[in-house]
Formats: structure tokens, sequence, C-alpha cells
């Protein structure tokens, strides 16, 4: 008997001719929590896809060993029945049903006749989110309704019931509030107490420093080590990641803010289905040529609301005024919007960035197919000449730029986007959550691409959950809280409790100490008048 539960010994996975693993070897012991690590495109997710039956057995080379037998799985469903679960980055939930019936999809419990049994699945369903700490969720109620922390502990309850044992958990933290990411670290330390052997995906490697026993980084494809978590910190997880050590995760180029070029003016959004709530109230603020804006808030402040309306894209009602370059212009689409110069890189890229049906180049140069139109037909060399070189300028990693964009991973996929709105030759570029789900190695390149479009005079607005990375690149912060402007901050020695603070509308002195180390190039705190 061996005394791992899962061992993972050569795997190679190869994609016309592509090599995506190249000899992958991991081992698992029940209790244990094994951090996966590696920059985006590294191999993570194919190899997870492997070892859920995603792709089958016969499709991959290798051995998958499970409690020291041969698993000879050919579908999820083969691996789900052996106890090994995983909950993908982008949440496999339909929003339409219940809490219950998402949780008991494809499990449902019957009655004669082949009726479900809803009172035994409430109850049921009701014990697993008192077990992951939510006791007060009414799990009849259309999953919808939850924000994306509540549906991601919907995703655990799910795996819960089929009687996980390895769960795998794939980026699970992307979209959750810090006090979500607490929650979830808690409950996967319940889970280890229990047994259970959990295998965490995560660019947040101080997450994966919390919560992980050992940790496995692979890079290219291949795996370059595994060593326990007590033995390694978390510069040595990104040196082993990216092949270097990175000295400054923030830039700290200067670059020139000139005059204001950008005004919004009274917006106001109501929210799509309850046409009578404000998601957004009344509020205004500039942006100067070469100034990076930082939108700071909590989960449903408003922030991303506010930006899409702005852009054009805000599903419900909105009012308001834009102003670029001292002239009121119409941005009651994304089209228009992108036409006077004001591009936005969307929060959901699955869902508004990219379109699936089409190959990565094709969705690269979507915003401006009109430059290599030639007499009614489009110039496909030229289209190529600049999709490539897009590529190579944002280090997208992929095979060939008539691979499917959904082929890529989600930081690459991401990458795609950002290419596509460059190539508008923004003015102002809105950047929703712009490293959700991306590496460490391709954070410091958006960081350091956003300085540069800086210094060339593009006005950033940057939407970010992260407070760490508001205050790391930001020349100026504006904090939202249900709806309305309560912040508007110069990043002179800008401290997380002060925009927390603002944010909860609330004095500083009153909160817990959260105090974490400041950019380097903060010297003075300063509030500006609203």
């Amino acid at each position: 008997m061996s005394d791992y539960l899962l061992e993972m010994q050569g795997i190679v996975k190869d994609f016309g001719g592509v090599r995506a693993l190249d000899g992958i070897d991991i081992k698992v012991k029940a209790g244990e929590c094994l951090g996966l690590c590696g920059e985006n495109g590294a191999g993570k997710s194919t190899l997870m896809k492997v070892l859920s039956g995603v792709y089958p057995r016969g499709s991959w080379q290798g051995e998958i060993l499970w409690q020291g037998q041969p698993l000879q799985s050919q579908s999820v469903r083969d691996t789900e029945a052996a106890g090994i679960i995983i909950i993908h980055q982008e949440l496999m939930l339909v929003q339409e049903l219940s809490v219950a019936e998402n949780i008991f999809m494809g499990h449902e419990i019957t009655l004669p006749g082949g009726r479900m049994n809803y009172p035994a699945m409430y109850k049921r369903a009701g014990e697993l989110m008192r077990e992951l700490k939510m006791p007060d969720m009414n799990v009849a109620l259309p999953v919808m309704q939850y924000g994306g922390g509540h549906q991601q502990l919907v995703e655990i309850a799910k795996a819960l019931n089929k009687q996980a044992r390895l769960l795998i958990l794939d980026e699970p933290s992307s979209s959750l509030t810090a006090s979500e990411i607490a929650v979830l670290l808690d409950i996967i330390r319940d889970l280890k107490a229990k047994g259970v052997a959990c295998v965490y995906i995560s660019h947040k490697l101080d997450e994966v420093a919390a919560v992980c026993d050992t940790v496995a980084v692979i890079r290219d494809g291949k795996h370059i080590a595994t060593t326990p978590m007590r033995e390694m910190n978390v510069d040595q997880i990104i040196t082993q990641m990216v092949g270097r050590e990175i000295t400054a995760m923030y830039p700290d180029q200067e670059h020139e803010i000139g005059e204001v070029m950008f005004e919004a003016r009274n917006v106001t959004c109501y929210d799509a289905d309850n046409p009578g709530r404000k998601r957004v109230d009344d509020i205004s603020f500039t942006l100067k040529r070469g100034e990076i804006l930082g939108v700071a808030g909590l989960v449903g402040a408003g922030r991303t609301e506010l930006v899409s309306a702005l852009f054009g894209a805000y599903p419900g009602r909105s009012e308001g005024e834009v102003w670029l370059d001292g002239v009121k212009v119409d941005t009651s689409s994304p089209l228009k919007s992108i036409r006077m110069g004001l591009c936005m890189v969307p929060e959901d890229r699955k869902q508004h960035g990219i379109v699936p049906d089409l190959n990565v180049g094709q969705n690269i140069t979507l915003t401006v197919l009109q430059d290599f139109s030639r007499h009614g037909r489009i110039d496909a060399e030229a289209e190529l000449k600049t999709i490539q070189g897009e590529i190579g300028r944002l280090q997208l990693k992929t095979a060939s730029p008539f691979l499917p964009i959904t082929s890529l991973s989600g930081g690459n996929q991401q990458k795609a986007v950002l290419a596509k709105m460059l190539l508008a030759r923004p003015k102002v570029l809105i950047l929703d959550e712009p490293t959700r789900g991306v590496d460490v190695g391709a954070k410091a390149e958006i960081y350091r691409l956003m300085a540069e479009l800086a210094r060339q005079g593009v006005a950033i607005i940057m939407v970010s959950s992260e407070l760490a990375e508001v205050l790391g690149v930001s020349d100026r912060v504006l904090v939202i809280g249900e709806g309305k402007l309560r912040g508007n901050f110069i990043n002179q020695d800008l401290s997380q409790e002060t925009v927390l603070a603002a944010a909860i509308d609330q004095s500083p002195q009153n909160l817990p100490s959260q105090r974490t180390s400041q950019p380097a190039n903060a010297a003075g705190n300063h509030q500006e008048s609203l």
C-alpha cells in the first residue's frame, strides 16, 4: 500500500505537435495540501485536466496511481467516482438554478417515480453550507442572487457532496474579498484535518504559503521542484516559477502628469434588476494626461458599474456626462467609446473580453479590422504582421496565432484582450481587475506596460480589489463605497488603513491594524478636495 493517495508519474501531453507537459511528477498524501505553482501557460491547468479525466487516458502518456493502483479513467465521471473533484477557475454553476439544485446537479435525491426530493436536498444543502460556515445562506434561492465568494463556496459544497477525497482548487480566490479568502483557507484547513487532500493552484503566493504543506513548481511544461513549504518562502517560489529573480514588482520610473484630459460628471447607475436602486450615486471625477488613477473599494461598492457606464457597457440605465479634451463625447456604446479613444479591458474576460469562436489573432485585431481593409477585403499579411508584433510585445504565450483563444491560459487570454484594446490607440484606458488570475511574472509585465503607457501620455483608470496593487501603481486613488465617492487621495504615503477606512466610511483609528509595507516612492499624504 502506497503512502501516497495520488501519484502522477512522467505525465506527457501534446497538442498538435506542441508539448504542453513534459514528464511531470507530483505526489499527494491524504490530508496534505499541495500548492501547484507556475506562470500562465506553464501547464498547471492542463495537468489537472489530465488528472480529473477531462483529457481521458490514452490522450496522454505516463501513469496515474490512486491509492497505489493505476487510475483507468476515461471521463470526469470516472474520476469523480474515485473521489477526485476539480473546481475550475471559471465556476461551473447554472445561475438560474437554486443553490441546492446546483449542489446536487447530476446527483439528485429522487422520490419514487423520479420526482426530485426537494426537502431532502434542501436539508443536506443546508448542512453543507453550515459546514462551510454559511449558516444563513438560503439554499432555495437561485445562485445568481449571491456574489462570487458565496458561489465559490457552493462549488466546494458540490465537491463535498460528491464525497471528495482529493479536491483540486484552480485559482479559487481570484474573485474573493480578503474576508472570504480567510474563510476559504480555514475551510481547507478543516478539510485537511478530516483527511481530504487538496491541490491548490494560485498566483497568490501568500495563500499558498499560508495553507500548503508542499509546493510543486512547473515551468514551460517541466517539473522544476517539489519542496516542503517550511523550507521555502514566497521569493524562492517566484524564482523557481520564472527562472529569475523579480527584484521589483512595481515600476518606480517617474512619468509626467499633464493637464486634465478626461472628466466624468454626475455618473449614476441604476440596478438592472431593481431600477429603484442606485448602484452608482452621482460620482464625478477628473483624470489627467499620463496619470494612473486607482479605483478601490469593497466588492459590490459600484466600481465595475462606474467604469462600465463610462465605457457604454453598463447593462442597466445610467446617467452622466463624459468629457474628453474639453469636449462632451458620446460613449453610449463600447464602439462609440473606442472610436473616441476610450478603451476598456473588462473584469470578466470570458464573458466580455474574448470572442471564444475566434482564434488568438482574430481576437487581437477585432477593434482595428478597418486598418487592414483593402477594397473590401482584409490584408491578411499585414494583419498577421501586426498580430505577431503584439504577441511579442506582450510576451503572449501561444504556439500559433491561429489557435482558438480558448486554448490559452486565463492570463494569456487577458494579454490578448489587452493587446486588442492597445491597438485602438487609446487616449484613456480603463483596466478592470487587469491582473486577476495572472501570475507574478505577468503582473510585473502589466505594471511596466502601464507605466510605459503613462509616460506616453495615456491616462489610465485601474480598478483593483488588491489594495497593495492599487497603492503600488497609482498616482491617485478614488475610493468607492456603496455607490458613492468616499475618497480622492494623492498616493503619497497613503496607507491601506486610510483606503479601507474610506471604503467603509470609518476613521482609520477604529479599524483593526492591517498595516503593510507601502510603495517605495511614498512621501506624504494629502486628500484632494472632492
